[in-house]
């Protein structure tokens, strides 16, 4: 999501897209059906405060405009050129804009690395064209660009939508979607401080418009569409220093695509592109949003509420139905019930009838008109443990919506704590509400929207609270760490023997338990007798992936002859499975049956670089899949994020009389991996499953692990 110019542009050349003294649309056509004339129409209806100059060889004039020929024949200087041309026509277009000292392009023009084949060439040319000249481009094949500011007024898209201004900024990378997003911002009275429709992203993408964005204060939101990601190094360092200022809101098309990159680890086989993406904005601080329609829910809570102290909810209704909804859904996305002290409980048992329930949610039962609303709310916001407030109002034959929702908009005028509504009202109150109540609370249809929109203004509340962390840096055996990638690699890469996978574990402080290897089936026996029964053995081999799948694991052997019995039944499995030729030896460990299982693995994203897993390990962690990921480097407030977002961190903190596992050692084991990952890029893949976690940290110790080192070119 970013243009090889990366982040460090400046201003200037994204001054000149959006903010020009003068604009030459280039192909304006007296074509009232036409995207030359949209545009243009667009620019003057919006009140364009700069300069226009049509481009059109065969028209003397348009929209009571002269037009010349080419752009080299308006007398004045020229900052921005829309290109509204064939692409054919295109290269000598942004000639003559070079010749004129165009300082910027926004091309319209379509046919280029959209359609593949030629047209990736023609857009390359396109791009050496551009910047030979010193010019910033945004498209080709979008739909334009908006600034609101009364100053600029610059409504340069061929949108028939003019949006209303206001505080959101968006980046659209489809032009089709841009015009629809730029009509449902109208509906729900969305206000935008800028708008692009980035195209194919060929020079200008979302990374740049983010830093241009980032301290502009007439700004509070930002939002992006994205189907495909540029550079997210880039945009990593950007969205977590811009989350801390202000909302970064994310619908990222095409989660379907996610799958199994490489099924040889159960991290590689969880770890789809989808994931990935997930990580990384989470990571970052930023919001994902499911859908177009979430995205402006959420926009539109952001720009109409305050943010809140905690996750405290409380809801205020007036039918029991949809109080049970909402509760269900708050509590499904982890908000947490307000208990309102006993004051509270009191003053609404003064003002409701006995009938009602004055615990949480408060039922004030279908009786209750604007007023009742208006006291209730009042004291439900005065509450020092309500954190936000959800108003759930069925309207009744005899109470006016819009008086309710007066009401309720009046009462959250005076408080600093969100509120939300749910008014399951007819179409026409929505209709006259952004009339009569311009700055009303958002409202919602259901109670599932709207506790998914109160779930982020929670979230983001709490992200942007979320100290930045460090990341911890321990010493190491990097010497003896460097020797077995050294051999791997003169190997030609691939799996490394278990020995070396301890022997790495061990040279970063990764405890492991007592193991040794035998070439021979017969060296199994003594090996284990110095370890001290019980054992496990397992078949050793670079191709046996999966062991305990082809019956390649025996456990607790309790005598020699136990293991050179288990020892022939694993050559009988390998040879019924054809990997028989793959075994290289056996591998004996002490038996550790203590503590709980976790996996920690890495899998290497081409695009996102390594990311680190956690989650519950053993056989079925691909079955439950409770796991959770994060780019690396991770930092402390990262690792510990990711162990407490796991379903079975219960498990780990200790059920029914269990003790709990050492937490902190785990966190500190992730930290160890990513340290690892980041010193040696040639790991291609790790799954350390199980780590056995103990409440006593000596007994804390790896099991089983597995490390495949990528092949050098």
């Amino acid at each position: 999501m970013s243009s090889q110019n990366g982040e460090g542009n400046g201003s200037k050349r994204l001054d000149v897209i959006f903010k020009p003294s003068s604009v030459a649309v280039i192909g304006a056509s007296r074509g009232t059906g036409s995207i030359g004339y949209q545009i243009l129409d667009n620019l003057v209806t919006f009140g364009f405060s700069g300069k226009l100059f049509p481009i059109n060889p065969f028209a003397e004039a348009i929209h009571s405009f002269k037009c010349y020929p080419s752009v080299l024949d308006v007398p004045d200087p020229v900052d921005l050129a829309i290109i509204v041309v064939p692409k054919d026509k295109v290269p000598g277009v942004v000639d003559e804009c070079g010749e004129k000292g165009v300082g910027g392009l926004v091309v319209i023009s379509a046919g280029f690395k959209e359609v593949g084949g030629e047209g990736i060439e023609r857009e390359q040319r396109l791009l050496e064209q551009v910047r030979s000249y010193g010019m910033s481009m945004i498209g080709p094949n979008c739909m334009g660009v908006f600034n609101a500011d009364p100053e600029i007024a610059l409504h340069a898209t061929f949108s028939p939508t003019h949006p209303p201004p206001g505080d959101v900024a968006f980046m659209s990378q489809s032009g089709a979607l841009g015009v629809a997003i730029l009509n449902v911002a109208r509906e729900m009275n969305i206000g935008f401080s800028f708008f692009a429709s980035v195209g194919n992203k060929a020079d200008i993408a979302g990374n740049d418009l983010l830093a241009y964005w980032e301290d502009d204060p007439g700004t509070r939101v930002i939002a992006l569409y994205l189907e495909s990601f540029g550079d997210p190094r880039v945009f990593t360092v950007l969205a977590r220093r811009i989350a801390r200022k202000k909302p970064l809101v994310v619908v990222k098309s095409g989660r379907s695509e996610a799958g199994a990159r490489a099924a040889s680890s159960h991290t590689g086989a969880l770890a789809g592109r989808d994931v990935a993406i997930d990580a990384l904005l989470n990571q970052c601080g930023v919001l994902r949003a499911r859908s177009i329609e979430e995205m402006f829910n959420t926009i539109q809570a952001f720009t109409r509420c305050p943010l809140p102290d905690g996750n405290r909810i409380c809801i205020l209704t007036n039918a029991g139905g949809p109080a049970i909804l909402a509760t269900d859904a708050c509590e499904e996305y982890g908000l947490e019930m307000a208990r309102l002290t006993d004051e509270t409980s009191k003053q609404l048992s003064k003002i409701l009838p006995a009938e009602a329930s004055v615990l949480n949610p408060v039922d004030m039962i279908a009786s209750a008109n604007h007023q009742t609303y208006r006291v209730c709310l009042e004291l439900v916001l005065q509450d020092p443990e309500v954190d936000i407030v959800m108003v759930i109002f069925v309207p009744p034959t005899m109470i006016n919506p819009t008086d309710v929702a007066t009401a309720v908009t009046e009462v959250t005028r005076r408080h600093k704590k969100p509120v939300v509504g749910v008014f399951m009202a007819l179409e026409e109150f929505y209709e006259q509400l952004q009339e009569k109540l311009p700055d009303h609370p958002p409202l919602f249809f259901f109670p599932e929207p709207a506790a998914r929109t109160c779930f982020d203004l929670c979230k983001y509340s709490q992200l942007r609270r979320r100290p930045e962390g460090v990341v911890p840096v321990f010493d190491v055996d990097r010497e003896r760490s460097a020797e077995i990638m050294a051999a791997a690699k003169k190997d030609g890469g691939g799996f490394l023997m278990m020995g070396d996978v301890f022997d790495l574990l061990k040279a970063y402080g990764i405890p492991t338990c007592r193991m040794g290897q035998a070439r021979e089936a017969g060296d199994t026996g003594a090996l284990a007798r110095s370890l001290g029964f019980p054992v496990a053995v397992k078949a050793a081999g670079r191709g046996i992936v999966h062991k305990s799948d082809v019956g390649a694991v025996a456990l607790d052997l309790r005598s020699e002859d136990d293991v050179s019995a288990a020892v022939k039944q694993i050559g009988e499995n390998l040879e019924s499975h054809g990997l028989l030729s793959e075994l290289e030896g056996f591998v004996v460990q002490e038996m550790t049956t203590r503590g709980q299982e976790v996996i920690i693995g890495m899998s290497s994203d081409p695009l996102f670089g390594p990311l680190l897993m956690f989650g519950l390990g053993g056989r079925y962690v691909e079955v439950f899949k409770d796991v959770v990921f994060r780019p690396v480097p991770v930092t402390d407030v990262d690792a510990w994020e990711m162990v407490e977002s796991v379903k079975g961190l219960p498990l780990l903190k200790g059920v029914r009389g269990e003790q709990g596992v050492d937490l902190p050692l785990v966190v500190e084991v992730l930290h160890r991996v990513s340290q690892m990952v980041m010193d040696f890029q040639e790991i291609a893949e790790l799954d350390i499953n199980p780590f056995m976690a103990c409440h006593d940290p000596s007994y804390s110790r790896v099991v089983d692990a597995r490390i495949r080192i990528e092949a050098p070119e």
